[in-house]
């Protein structure tokens, strides 16, 4: 099969999602400049650079009350700071439910019953049991073709690894299983891993 995005596809439903996968889960929190929590998860996320450490996450809808985005962006365009917090299979349940469609003033941390802690450098909460938290600071926000894209990119300016998870000083996935978003309303969960060297090492 093949298809020209601006023809359709001619399915049920939408493949693209379902071709790039798994992809990561950036469980984004930030704060207004209202003093408002909000979470929120996003599967367009990603590591993008090492040195320093910088991290990006994508929204692609808009709520009425927002100015042609969501409360994630919205919130980070006014105060310059987030935290991306990495989700573990067992919170799964918990993520979903903050993913809702809520009004801006409701606090998804206490909607789904997600324990905060305050972050160590920007000033807003973070999950505070997840496997871990990367602290960021905007570096900048790019508009993409279509309505209501948005790709947030920030630099990681502290990071949080639960106990648990470091073995011989090594951050160990295995140790909580990691969340991944598929294509639909599917999800993975890592539960393997294998080495490979790359030539000449």
């Amino acid at each position: 099969m093949f298809y020209k995005p601006e023809d359709g596809h001619g399915l049920p439903h939408n493949p693209f999602n379902a071709i790039v996968t798994p992809r990561p889960i950036g469980w984004i929190s930030t704060r207004g400049t209202d003093g408002q929590d909000n979470i929120a998860p996003y599967s367009f996320f990603n590591a993008v650079a090492y040195v320093p450490p910088q991290v990006m996450f994508a929204s692609t809808s808009a709520k009425d009350d927002r100015d042609g985005t969501k409360d994630s962006v919205a919130n980070i365009r006014d105060t310059g700071f987030f935290c991306v917090n990495i989700v573990e299979y067992a919170m799964r349940d918990v993520m979903n439910k903050s993913s809702g469609p809520w009004e801006r003033d409701v606090d998804e941390f206490e909607l789904a019953g997600i324990e905060r802690t305050e972050c160590e450098t920007v000033p807003c909460s973070r999950v505070a049991n997840a496997p871990a938290a990367l602290e960021c600071k905007l570096t900048q926000i790019v508009q993409l073709p279509g309505e209501a894209n948005f790709t947030v990119f920030g630099e990681v300016t502290g990071i949080h690894m639960r106990d648990d998870c470091l073995v011989d000083g090594i951050f160990d996935v295995l140790r909580f299983n990691p969340l991944a978003r598929m294509g639909y309303r599917d999800y993975s969960v890592v539960r393997e891993k294998f080495s490979l060297k790359r030539p000449g090492e």
